[in-house]
């Protein structure tokens, strides 16, 4: 740990000190008109910013756009004027492809399509010489495939105009789109209706617990508001910066449902705390005023380990993953402001009103009467901290051996990237898709494409590439300048104008058709080989196409994976020192954490790669791979989540251990004080990551399960079982620190704070209903 990281810490620490949130808490009693104002105007504004969000969000954004496959593919456009087809049309005739009505069809539509602003190339079964690999084995129905010219964005655009004009019925033909910016397209528009029903069916759920919950109708209401605040601050934030980078879709997905978590958290601890302070007898400001500097404070801490977490995401050079930090980014940021700003300000306007329609007000009453008799014992969680705490090995043996059989199925992982299997199985593209893959073989595996940079290579050397080329395993054929080649020999001369086509005064370019499933060790393997054969003299080899982007991506991902987890685990284990003084903590909730996420990851493993419960979870397309960006992503939000409720936790238990400096009563205190509020609120957020399971995108579907798992068995077996059983084996160790970095906690830690003052002797009248302003 290094001192300019703790000074950085100790700088944010300072700067939400007890004084300056105490002001904030003043300024919420004295000036809650004009706070309330100002966050109207505000919110206001955000949510003009943020309406055209959908519009400026782009799908895709799997690539490393540095990588040796990219960098080939825009060589490819820029110089060569070609390129992967990336917007294919299936059409079927009511006969044969070869009846002449649909020979006539077929022509029309190809001229059709090619006619359309945006198409750059289109080659169709009825109208290129040597295109039988466009007819489907069959005879039942043939492609057209076409290029469009621009980014994903702006292929996005252009496929967003064409498509409704050559679908549908065409001169007789029934015809769908397809290909992968038809795919990408698709599953934007997929989403954005998948959103709107998750939302559709956990919001009305969630109302009514949150009303369970917060235990009233006018308490419910507050973290709605912070919510709201939290999720358009993020669509503004990501509308703005969509302005300037390429932002996914998919991102919209954890807005809100992190967005209504965080606000569910931050508030109930927070009005948890202002209600506990008001059963002690404070008037409605002291209360406010003591709820701020203590339960205001660790959140404000909370709030930073999860962005710590998400921040991780962007050391990965896919926009797709960058996407996720900046919304979980603007998700905290705004969640926090609406906690420390705005809840205050309405709790002080609402005051003893916060329990209007209290339903549970008798039962409350009763148990108010329960924990005077029997302050310490009379608690679920106590009795279950207590008996863990009793049997602390027999509790660990158990818990780690059923989490070890759901870590098992992570071991056998094998990873790959969404594609239009990934989509509802009624989505046009994935029936291209499955089409392209039962129907024409030879365009299944997609193809390689190999630039020579550098000098235009003699056709001598030029046929000597092309022959090793086509020696390589999985290689069918190879086309360029020189002829076509098949198995190291040439099989066919050049095509008329084939010189023009495939060379230039800076190098050359080859074709390369493979049978070779792209997602697969084999496809990785073809890859390789290709790579490694020697380019002809003067020029550099850059190879693209799928199973070369795949390569290039999971290198990508592996090589910022370290970095990510150094970030994460380093700043967390700082920030956490610095919340408890101890060197033991740190390190327990960071393997605590991975182990919960390990065995999250396996089940997500036997059910989406092996297919198993699918009635759990919906229908959806077996691949025997899952997308390699969801575990990392799964990791970054939820041990960030994890961190959250941690935070919660320790700060109750170090506040009772700094005042009674016994381990096992801090422990059994604090996770009275807080396991309620922890499983209540990770309950509540669960809910809203299940609704995202209705998703037919499998992304999707494995950030809702897989979330929503991780967050309830965080909170249940995690929080309840293994840290007190843990804490009580490792008794006053908990708090240890060697001598040079107990210096460190003294001078730049987070220290905790008693009472802003003692509660009254007896308590106080409860303070009527104050008026607006």
């Amino acid at each position: 740990m290094t001192v300019p990281m703790t000074r950085f810490f100790s700088l944010v620490s300072c700067s939400l000190g007890v004084s300056m949130l105490s002001r904030l808490a003043s300024l919420a009693v004295n000036r809650r008109r004009l706070v309330l104002i100002l966050s109207t105007v505000g919110f206001i504004l955000i949510t003009a910013v943020s309406g055209p969000v959908m519009n400026v969000l782009s799908a895709g954004g799997y690539s490393d756009p540095g990588s040796e496959s990219e960098v080939a593919s825009d060589l490819l456009e820029e110089r060569f004027d070609t390129g992967d087809p990336n917007f294919i049309l299936l059409a079927t005739p009511d006969g044969s492809v070869d009846d002449p009505e649909a020979v006539e069809a077929g022509r029309k539509l190809t001229k059709k399509l090619a006619g359309q602003e945006g198409v750059a190339s289109v080659t169709s079964y009825w109208t290129a010489e040597h295109a039988s690999d466009l007819r489907a084995e069959d005879g039942e129905s043939a492609l057209i495939v076409a290029r469009l010219s621009g980014d994903e964005t702006e292929a996005d655009d252009t496929a967003k105009e064409i498509a409704p004009k050559v679908t549908g019925d065409q001169y007789g033909l029934d015809v769908i789109s397809g290909g992968a910016t038809e795919a990408n397209r698709q599953s934007s528009e997929e989403i954005e209706k998948d959103l709107l029903m998750a939302e559709g069916v956990a919001v009305p759920i969630t109302l009514i617990l949150l009303i369970l919950v917060f235990g009233s109708g006018m308490a419910a209401l507050l973290p709605l508001a912070v919510a709201g605040i939290s999720v358009i601050g993020s669509l503004a934030l990501l509308t703005v910066i969509a302005e300037f980078t390429p932002v996914s879709v998919f991102a919209t997905n954890l807005t809100t449902a992190l967005g209504l978590g965080l606000a569910i958290d931050y508030s109930l601890f927070i009005v948890s705390r202002y209600r506990e302070e008001r059963r002690n007898g404070h008037e409605n400001s002291t209360a406010l005023r003591i709820s701020m500097t203590t339960a205001g404070r660790t959140v404000f801490f909370s709030s930073l380990t999860v962005l710590l977490s998400l921040a991780a995401l962007l050391v990965f050079p896919l926009y797709y993953l960058q996407s996720f930090a900046y919304a979980g980014i603007g998700v905290v940021i705004f969640a926090l402001l609406g906690a420390l700003f705005v809840l205050p300000a309405l709790l002080s306007l609402m005051g003893d009103r916060i329990d209007k329609g209290d339903l549970g007000a008798k039962l409350r009453r009763k148990k108010k009467r329960d924990a005077a008799a029997e302050p310490s014992e009379n608690g679920f969680w106590h009795r279950l901290a207590t008996g863990v705490m009793r049997r602390p090995w027999p509790v660990l043996t158990v818990v780690l051996l059923g989490l070890a059989v759901l870590v098992a199925p992570f071991t056998q992982a094998s990873y790959g990237l969404p594609d239009d299997r990934a989509m509802s199985k009624d989505a046009e593209a994935a029936q291209v898709g499955d089409a392209i893959r039962n129907d024409f073989p030879s365009l299944a595996g997609q193809g390689l494409k190999i630039v020579l940079d550098g000098e235009r290579p003699t056709s001598a050397a030029l046929t000597d590439y092309a022959e090793r080329v086509s020696e390589v395993d999985g290689v069918d054929r190879v086309d360029t300048a020189t002829g076509s080649f098949q198995g190291g020999s040439q099989v066919a001369p050049p095509v008329p104008g084939a010189e023009d086509t495939f060379t230039d005064d800076k190098g050359a370019w080859l074709s390369v058709n493979v049978d070779t499933e792209p997602y697969s060790e084999a496809g990785e393997e073809q890859v390789a080989d290709v790579r490694d054969l020697a380019p002809p003299e003067g020029t550099e080899s850059k190879v693209s196409g799928l199973a070369a982007s795949y390569v290039d991506t999971l290198d990508a991902l592996w090589s910022a994976l370290p970095y990510a987890m150094l970030i994460i685990g380093v700043l967390t284990f700082v920030l956490l020192f610095l919340f408890t003084g101890s060197l033991l903590i740190p390190v327990k909730a960071i393997v605590l954490n991975l182990l919960s996420l390990t065995a999250t990851f396996g089940a997500m493993v036997f059910v989406f790669q092996d297919g198993h419960l699918k009635w759990l979870v919906g229908d959806f397309t077996v691949t025997g791979q899952i997308d390699v960006t969801t575990p990392i992503l799964m990791f970054c939000i939820i041990f960030g989540l994890s961190m959250d409720y941690e935070v919660f936790l320790l700060s109750r238990i170090r506040e009772e251990y700094d005042r009674t400096g016994d381990n096992t009563l801090a422990v059994a205190h604090g996770l009275e004080s807080t396991g309620r509020l922890i499983t209540a609120a990770a309950g509540l957020l669960a809910l809203f990551f299940i609704a995202l399971i209705t998703a037919g995108f499998t992304p999707v579907k494995i950030l809702g399960l897989g979330t929503a798992l991780a967050i309830i068995m965080d909170a249940a077996i995690i929080r309840g079982l293994l840290v007190p059983a843990f804490m009580r084996l490792a008794g006053r160790a908990n708090w240890w620190a060697p001598a040079p970095l107990r210096r460190v906690y003294e001078k730049f830690g987070f220290h905790h704070e008693g009472p802003a003052e003692p509660a009254p002797a007896k308590p106080a009248p409860r303070e009527p209903a104050q008026p607006v302003g």
